[in-house]
């Protein structure tokens, strides 16, 4: 039998509110956690300075990672650079997306939704959202690699309420440069880094919404835990920040310098030397 477009068209209106409607059927609301609100980071600790990675302790050397004695000394030369005035290994400062899993420090506000697909975790800053894929698919095998990954999440209902507890997420297809925080605390360049999160209100008290990050990398001798926890607000207002908008960092090569305020390009260190001008005939004066 010739099906002629009017036909098709007819088909299409009567299929799609079928197709529309037993998605909606199959999403109950009621079974899934509240996420929704603002969420913003939690405190540092007492004397810290800068978002540091394991919320517990300061950033830097207080943050003993278990890194491999290759990797420990990268981070030793980061952290010696910046005590030159330079950046180190923080690649942050050129407005590179932060990327996974130092993202989840969540140093601007966040929100989740979530979906019968998905949950996407969306940053009030100009990072690209995540998407956590919760509809049983399995891993891409071509997947281009990317500063937040390719994420795979499973919803637990952990006390056999019949409501959601936990979602369990694992990211993968990572790519590079990405620190853990802004002391250049290093994940190794092969890129392989796996990181397994559990994301859960707390019992006590609903405004309160962890994340355990395990971080498996070839830069760690060992898988490293930490926990972030991350407050509601409720009365919520967005303040987007564009990184590119407010940067005065400008890195030419391995240097750092800075863009003063009448336009000029200066050092960020006393004897700093200036850029090389090869490419540039100097004008007479």
């Amino acid at each position: 039998m010739l099906w002629n477009t009017s036909c098709i068209a007819v088909v299409a209106i009567i299929v799609a509110p079928l197709v529309l409607g037993s998605r909606a059927a199959a999403f109950d609301e009621s079974k899934y956690p509240d996420w929704s609100g603002q969420w913003k980071k939690g405190a540092n600790p007492a004397g810290s300075v800068g978002n540091p990675w394991d919320p517990t302790k300061a950033s830097g050397r207080a943050q003993n990672p278990p890194l491999t004695p290759e990797y420990q000394a990268i981070f030793e030369q980061s952290l010696a650079d910046q005590d030159a005035g330079r950046q180190g290994g923080n690649t942050g400062i050129s407005c590179i997306p932060l990327g996974m899993p130092r993202i989840m420090t969540v140093v601007f506000p966040m929100e989740l939704i979530i979906t019968p697909t998905a949950t996407h975790v969306i940053f009030d800053v100009d990072e690209v959202p995540r998407r956590i894929f919760t509809d049983g698919r399995g891993w891409p095998k071509d997947e281009a690699p990317s500063f937040n990954g390719y994420s795979i999440g499973k919803w637990v209902d952990e006390d056999g309420d019949g409501r959601y507890d936990v979602l369990e997420v694992e990211t993968r297809y990572l790519k590079g440069p990405r620190q853990f925080e802004s002391s250049g605390l290093p994940l190794h360049t092969d890129d392989e880094t796996i990181v397994k999160e559990r994301l859960y209100l707390d019992r006590a008290n609903p405004d309160v919404l962890s994340d355990d990050i395990t971080t498996i990398d070839h830069a760690l001798t060992r898988p490293w835990t930490v926990n972030k926890t991350y407050s509601r607000v409720r009365d919520v207002r967005w303040t987007p920040y564009i990184c590119n908008e407010f940067n005065i960092h400008v890195v030419i090569g391995k240097e750092d310098y800075l863009v003063s305020g009448d336009g000029y390009l200066m050092p960020v260190r006393k004897d700093q030397a200036p850029p090389d001008l090869r490419y540039f005939k100097a004008k007479p004066r």
